[in-house]
Formats: C-alpha cells, structure tokens, sequence
C-alpha cells in the first residue's frame, strides 16, 4: 500500500525529490519546503523513521567532541542553535540536562586537558573541571570510584521521534508530499531533471538528494550508476531502566570518548527512564539489529559500575539500532556526482543533533531561486515527555489506552490519522510510546489490536510490526 500525504491529484513534477525519511530526510524536507520548492520524500518502508534513526540516545549535543574544522562540527553547531530556535514553535521537548564527561582510570584522566581544550577551540567556551569530589556533590550516586572530569552545561536531552516527526508534519502541511513504500529503484536524468522509478511509481524532480542511511551507497549506484563511499553499519545496543532509576542521574553521563565511539552513556531519557548504552559494533547486515544477553549483562555491569544502586533497579526495555558508519569519520556529503543529485551520507551518531544544520547546509549548496514562505504553517506536535502536560491530564481523553505510560485514546486515534498516520505498531510506538513501559504491551496490546484493525498498513498480527 503506498502512502502519499496527499490527493492523487499531486504535481507530476516537483522541485526536489529527497529519498529517506530519516531524521536527515526529514529535515531536509522541512528545509526546502520553507525555502518555496515543492518537495517530495520517498521512503521504501511503510513508516518514517524505519531504519537508522528508530534507535538512538537522543542526545542534543554541542559538538565540543567533534572533531575540530570539520563539517560535522559545523552542522552540530547550526543544528543545535536550529533546534533552540524552533523547538518552542513546533511542540518539541528540550530537557536542559547538562553532561558530565567522567574519568575513571589514570589514563582516562590524563586525556581531559586535551579534550576540554578540543571543546574550547569547537566553541564550548563554558565547560568546567570537576575534581572527583565535586562530580560526586553534583551526582551524588556515582560511584567512590571516580576520578575526575569537566562539566558541559550546554549537553540536552530531546525527543527525538518527535523532532523529526515535526520537522515532517511541518514539511506536509506546507505542502510537501510523503511516499511511503517507495522504494528507488533507478534513476535517469534527462531534459534537465531526474526520473525516478519506485516501487510506488514514477518520480520526476529537478534535485534528488541522497538521504537513505544504511542503504545510501546503494541509492547512489541505482540513481547515478556508482557509488564513492561504503556503509559499514555499526550496532549499538541499549539497556533501559524503569522510570525509578531516573532520579540516580540528572546529569548526562559521559566517558572520556575514543577515536572509535563516544562510548557508553548513562542518562535519563524525555520520557522519565535512565539508559545506559550504546555499544559500537562493526557488522554486514543492514536490516536487523539483534540484542544479545552477554552483551546486554555487560551494559549493566558497566551502568551499576557507574552508577552503584542501579543494580538495585529493574530493566524495563532492552534494543539496539543500526548507525550508517563508512570507511572515513567524517559525513560524506557532495554535489558533483552527478548533475541536479546531492548525497548526504555517513551521517553517524551525531544526525539528530546535527539534522537541522546539515539542511540549512545542503539548501546553501543546492543554491535554487525558490522564494522562501513568507508566513509558513507551524504544527505543534503532542506532548509525549515528562517535561510537560500529558494528554491524560486533559478532559474528555476517551480513557487510559497504555497505563504504563499514560496514552489515552485520543492520541492514539489521533497517530492514526492526519497527515503522516502511523502505518504501523513500531510507528505508533514512537508517536505516542504505547506498549514501551514496563509491561511492554503486556495489557494494551489487545485494545490496541482492536482500535488499528484495518487501519496500518503493517498489522499488528503481522510478525514484523515491530
């Protein structure tokens, strides 16, 4: 079943077609819609947010660790200045957290000079050292064990399904157009624009950008005929703690990062639990992320590590998520591949910090003569967090859908439908987090079977709906 956000009746044309409705695509597509270009995204899943950006840490970062010069520094720093700019404006959450980066071992401790100076020179000018003793008065359950570390206030906590769900819903309601289940196939360029062939039917558009994740040197062979990058997917598997274990850490709990991973992270999430995670797996496979119990055992004998009474708290979830890792550290975007195409690819750990700046930067490349909105529509997006008013606190809710995490029935019937309706379980999920609490679907999972019969396109009786 293809998707589009709109009638049948959409141009035949447009100006800009964006393959990948990740957090990058979605942000892209946001961006050129306010910059005047009719846009379309094409998506070869049945929901947004399928592939690389489902899972992640949901980190706003201010780049002090990238690497200095570089263009994803660049990006950080524009995303994240986007990101404050219009969070208000869209209904996005923004926990002002602050990070802690913590040395444990004397090797670990001599490596803080040079990355509070690496943090200076990237323009996070306010950090601050922390002897050991002061880490624990701010962080009072971390363990006897530290050593040192340095204090960056300016480290957040988001959303990050909403975020690019909002960056989405305000591309559609400005006028772009959603394709789902539109997988590219080829591409042709002729007669000055692009034809693409999808499994949704043909596309026409004067710019294509390469927004596909994990399969984007695979879309740059199909449209361009090569590809000048290989994805090398990385797995990160993640432990998610009950809500009760959230008070044990206000701050974001980093490690001193390596050349290879910015390492195991302990913090809160929007949504009131603690996470402790990612690891950094190399693997071949694209699609599947498992988790595995040895793995999983390690992430909580690092957390309660960090973090003593956490052993004394239970794990409410476990999952784990692919990141479009290359050869080279570094985003691989260019735009002289091919006539009217621009790849963004390599977008790592960092894209959803980084969404907003990479399409500020790649609407400056394109350099179109689009007249930009002049008064452009601004959806608010529901509430999911715990840092603000919930839907259940308001009248005539219908009633508690998911008891562990307070969805009622209107915002699930509301995921289901509008402009970008969820079209399967994984994608109402992330819309309004039913069935993620600590039954994980246990009680709700029949109502809710009940209230989307006939209504995704993926089914929830289907093995694969995530």
């Amino acid at each position: 079943m293809m998707q589009a956000s709109d009638p049948a009746d959409r141009p035949a044309g447009y100006d800009v077609a964006v393959i990948g409705a990740g957090v990058v695509g979605c942000a892209l597509a946001r961006a050129f819609t306010l910059a005047g270009a009719r846009v379309v995204v094409l998506e070869k899943a049945v929901e947004v947010l399928d592939g690389a950006s489902k899972a992640n840490s949901a980190i706003l970062h201010t780049g002090f660790d990238a690497p200095e010069g570089s263009l994803e520094l660049a990006c950080i720093r524009e995303g994240y200045a986007l990101y404050h700019e219009v969070h208000d404006q869209l209904g996005l959450p923004l926990v002002r957290a602050g990070a802690m980066v913590l040395a444990w071992t004397e090797e670990e401790v001599a490596g803080l000079p040079a990355l509070m100076a690496q943090a200076v020179a990237n323009g996070v000018t306010d950090i601050a050292p922390l002897t050991g003793a002061e880490a624990r008065r701010l962080e009072p359950a971390l363990s006897d064990r530290i050593q040192a570390g340095f204090r960056v206030p300016g480290e957040h906590l988001v959303d990050p399904w909403s975020a690019a769900h909002g960056y989405l819903m305000q591309a559609l309601a400005n006028g772009a157009v959603l394709m789902r289940q539109a997988e590219v196939l080829t591409g042709r360029h002729t007669g000055g624009a692009w034809h693409l062939a999808t499994t949704a039917g043909a596309v026409t558009a004067e710019l294509v950008i390469n927004a596909a994740g994990l399969w984007g040197d695979e879309v740059d062979r199909r449209v361009t005929g090569e590809s000048w990058f290989t994805i090398k997917p990385r797995k990160g598997q993640f432990v998610v703690y009950d809500k009760t274990a959230a008070a044990l850490a206000g701050h974001i709990l980093l490690p001193v990062p390596t050349t290879i991973t910015k390492g195991i992270v302990v913090c809160r999430t929007a949504f009131g639990n603690l996470l402790v995670g990612p690891t950094a797996e190399e693997q071949e496979d694209r699609e599947h992320a498992t988790v595995e119990r040895d793995t999983l055992q390690a992430l909580m004998k690092r957390g309660s590590e960090i973090l003593p009474a956490l052993a004394n708290h239970e794990v409410t979830a476990v999952y784990a998520g692919l990141r479009p890792a290359t050869e080279e550290k570094q985003y691989r975007i260019r735009t002289d591949l091919a006539p009217g195409y621009i790849c963004v690819g390599g977008i790592r750990s960092t894209g959803l910090s980084a969404a907003l700046g990479i399409a500020a930067h790649v609407v400056r490349l394109a350099a179109r003569d689009d007249i930009p909105l002049a008064d452009p529509v601004w959806p608010q997006m529901p509430n999911i967090s715990v840092n603000g008013p919930r839907d259940w606190q308001c009248a005539g809710h219908g009633g508690i859908v998911c008891h562990c995490e307070l969805v009622t029935r209107r915002e699930v019937e509301a995921a289901l439908s509008g402009p970008m309706p969820a079209a399967s379980l994984a994608g109402l999920k992330r819309r309004t987090r039913v069935t993620m609490g600590r039954c994980q679907g246990f009680y709700c999972s029949a109502e809710l079977a009940r209230l989307t019969e006939g209504r995704l396109a993926q089914p929830m009786l289907d093995p694969g709906h995530g």
